[in-house]
């Protein structure tokens, strides 16, 4: 049985019970951290944070959190919509006059947060080198010709996502994503977490695995131009990452990665920093409020929802300005949760009826079927004093 190390609040004990269940294998490291109403209420790890060395997870370990950072990007935004920097419904050329070419002069901020703007995916093969450089990337979307007509639907923009939103960050505030990330959020907040990690704290990474569900399935390539061609690159951008998004030494096992500012997928915190950045998006927490109620009511609008561009089996997901939204594909506490999920079964979300902030964090990546992390809100959403809240989601039948 995995140690677990931390405290958890009177009244949570069934939540640290589903978080020991969620362990599956000794080499498996997790962490998890609950804000209510701005107070940490539970505060656990435990397992292995590299399985090479026999490390052991320690409150130190942080972990890349993968698309989690899509979240944190769309605070950003949504933070700099609430200061009229930018303005959901204008175009994203009107901060980024070069993204006008190739037919994208009329894609609003909110399409192109929204998954909308047709550029999941790149026609041409993109390699490491590109995706650590900021301007060619800018550059290469800014020019680009999307896949399908703006607006008219939406894919997964699983990593140009965050070059899009990077982008429009720097061109109204000067600071480059991490950059304004860390003065805007992470410093004011005291929370361990970076889009583009200082060298000086590598060692405390988290060493990811590989589980018997993550990655491609074996088989012959996708024929090009078909809906899993297309799928397949907005995770590998051509040549620049594995499908699986780790080998054993690279794509996010690789340091020299770690310190690149890749806000589509390369954001690295602890536990405890992404649910407290969470609670303070919808109560005041270390004296911090990131979001007025009405600009998280604006940011949380469904933009995108039902069967995307590119088939994929339902259930579907349901996306706001950038923020994945409680849907059958993430259920949250409540129809109200917001945040974003990350590959390998990275969690963080807020609940603003309830006043919460949360995030699991784990190194064993598992792909479809991986119920560790819902098995934690589902024991979270039984505590009586979650359950009184309005709007709770019921307790899914056990299985």
């Amino acid at each position: 049985m995995t140690q677990i190390s931390g405290e958890v609040a009177s009244g949570f004990e069934p939540v640290a019970e589903a978080f020991e269940a969620s362990f599956t294998r000794p080499e498996m490291g997790a962490a998890l951290c609950i804000y209510l109403h701005g107070t940490k209420v539970v505060d656990l790890w435990g397992g292995t944070a590299d399985a090479r060395t026999g490390a052991a997870w320690s409150p130190e370990t942080l972990n890349i959190i993968f698309s989690c950072t899509k979240g944190l990007m769309s605070l950003l935004v949504a933070q700099l919509v609430e200061e009229g920097l930018l303005d959901y419904q204008a175009p994203v050329s009107r901060y980024w006059p070069e993204f006008a070419a190739s037919g994208k002069t009329s894609i609003t901020v909110a399409q192109a947060i929204s998954h909308r703007a047709g550029l999941s995916a790149p026609r041409i093969d993109l390699h490491r080198a590109d995706i650590v450089d900021w301007q060619k990337m800018a550059a290469y979307l800014a020019a680009e010709n999307p896949l399908w007509p703006p607006g008219s639907g939406y894919a997964y923009h699983a990593l140009t996502h965050g070059w899009l939103t990077g982008e429009l960050v720097r061109r109204v505030t000067g600071l480059s994503a991490g950059e304004a990330f860390v003065q805007r959020i992470a410093t004011p907040l005291n929370a361990e977490a970076w889009i583009g990690l200082p060298a000086q704290y590598r060692a405390r990474v988290a060493h990811l695995l590989a589980g018997a569900t993550h990655g491609a399935p074996a088989g012959p390539p996708p024929a090009k131009d078909s809906d899993a061609y297309w799928l397949e690159r907005a995770t590998t951008l051509g040549d620049a990452l594995p499908p699986a998004l780790i080998t054993p030494d690279g794509g996010f096992n690789d340091p020299s990665l770690w310190s690149a500012e890749i806000p589509g997928a390369g954001g690295i915190s602890s536990a405890d920093a992404l649910a407290r950045i969470w609670s303070a998006a919808v109560v005041e927490t270390g004296g911090v409020r990131l979001l007025a109620p009405e600009t998280v009511a604006a940011a949380t609008k469904v933009q995108s929802e039902g069967a995307p561009v590119f088939a994929v089996p339902a259930p579907w997901p349901r996306f706001g300005m950038g923020f994945l939204l409680d849907c059958d594909t993430r259920r949250l506490l409540t129809p109200n949760g917001f945040g974003h999920d990350g590959a390998g079964g990275q969690v963080a979300f807020a609940e603003p009826g309830i006043g919460l902030g949360f995030a699991y964090l784990t190194n064993l990546l598992e792909g479809a079927g991986d119920g560790r992390a819902n098995g934690v809100v589902d024991a979270l959403r039984g505590l009586p004093q979650i359950a009184a809240a309005p709007n709770v989601h019921p307790r899914r039948p056990a299985t």
